[in-house]
């Protein structure tokens, strides 16, 4: 009973009369669809998270934690946010509620931070008050800082042991990838206060940082649990073509830059192995790239036909993807909203079983997939 009053509180602040509703009715399959417009005065929003009482949390990269309830999004932004550093990709990125969220209030963020050397991913854990957030503390940062801002990664995620996985971007200079003592490049595994969890793949060794889960990333920008194994599934950018989609594995090292199905932007090659001894090979390996950000299983009622996929936003193909999964093997792909939304940054299933977007522009929006 709980559970239902919660769902219908939530269903209840987030319908809203003053919602804006396409009218063209979309197919796909035998699914029939609608894009709905929720708000559109959002600055480059990049995460979304639902709270339970319905509200819902979007982050703005310039660095502004906004509330959508009842229809509306609040014009006025949560105080209490860390200063961001906003600069390029950087700035205020993922928001994730801790697993206890309903008891404890606390959230985490994640953004660029700023200190001597330059900026890092950083993720901070705080606690939702009224209007604000409370004691703002940060408890990771991916080191060493560097100039810049490129590739920040930035994903966050807990599995079914209340362990959180961040994700971080090698900062545009490769080989930081494949250093196991720089947290560049890396899924890392941490326990809800940032501290380490003793059974992670490298705790012990001298020469890497035992923070770290998997390594070899170029720029991951989704990061989601598979509802039915508890395995965690991540997806990155890579450079010109070699977009991958992995099933991440304790230890694993996932191959950039010596191995990958990209060249550089200028046609050069990086590597000329797509895959090699000892390395994880991706589920799925965009060629050309796509620009896969956010991740979300679909286990919702809305869409039975969608039930077990995983989607994905698509940055330079201006799509939302579907892909289809066998088990844990790529099982084929569609693309919906096609040229219809520019830049989706990210794709949530929300509590009311309804499909949940924000596109990256100056004049962003929020949007949801309804059945038609």
């Amino acid at each position: 009973m709980r559970r239902r009053r919660i769902l219908g509180a939530a269903a209840a602040v987030l319908a809203a009369p003053s919602i804006a509703r396409a009218q063209e009715v979309l197919r796909s399959g035998a699914t029939a669809y609608r894009l709905v417009t929720l708000a559109r005065d959002l600055v480059q929003p990049w995460s979304i998270a639902f709270l339970p009482d319905g509200r819902l949390l979007v982050t703005e990269r310039p660095g502004r934690l906004r509330v959508f309830a009842n229809g509306r999004l609040d014009p006025r932004p949560l105080g209490g946010v860390p200063a961001v550093v906003a600069n390029g990709q950087g700035g205020l990125l993922d928001v994730c509620l801790h697993p206890d969220f309903a008891r404890n209030r606390v959230l985490y963020l994640s953004y660029a931070g700023d200190g001597s050397g330059g900026a890092a991913t950083t993720v901070a854990r705080a606690e939702l008050g009224d209007g604000t957030l409370r004691g703002a503390t940060p408890i990771f940062a991916a080191l060493p800082r560097a100039p810049g801002g490129l590739h920040f990664g930035s994903r966050l995620a807990f599995d079914r042991a209340g362990l959180l996985y961040v994700t971080t971007g090698e900062r545009y200079s490769r080989d930081r990838a494949q250093d196991l003592r720089d947290l560049g490049g890396k899924v890392v595994r941490l326990r809800d206060d940032g501290s380490v969890p003793p059974d992670n793949p490298f705790v012990g060794r001298s020469d890497a940082r035992p923070e770290i889960f998997t390594w070899g990333h170029r720029n991951p920008q989704g990061l989601a649990m598979h509802p039915a194994t508890g395995r965690m599934w991540e997806a990155e950018h890579g450079p010109r073509g070699g977009d991958e989609l992995n099933l991440l594995v304790a230890g694993a090292n996932y191959g950039w830059p010596r191995a990958t199905h990209g060249v550089d932007y200028s046609g050069a090659v990086i590597s000329p192995h797509k895959s090699l001894p000892g390395m994880q090979d991706p589920v799925r390996a965009w060629v050309p790239s796509i620009s896969p950000c956010g991740l979300a299983f679909y286990t919702g009622d809305a869409f039975p036909a969608w039930k077990g996929s995983v989607f994905t936003g698509a940055l330079s193909n201006q799509a939302l993807f579907r892909i289809a999964l066998d088990g844990e093997r790529y099982a084929g792909e569609e693309r919906l909203l096609a040229d219809r939304l520019p830049y989706i940054r990210d794709v949530r299933q929300g509590p009311d079983g309804l499909i949940y977007l924000v596109t990256h522009a100056e004049d962003g929006g929020l949007y949801r997939l309804e059945p038609a």
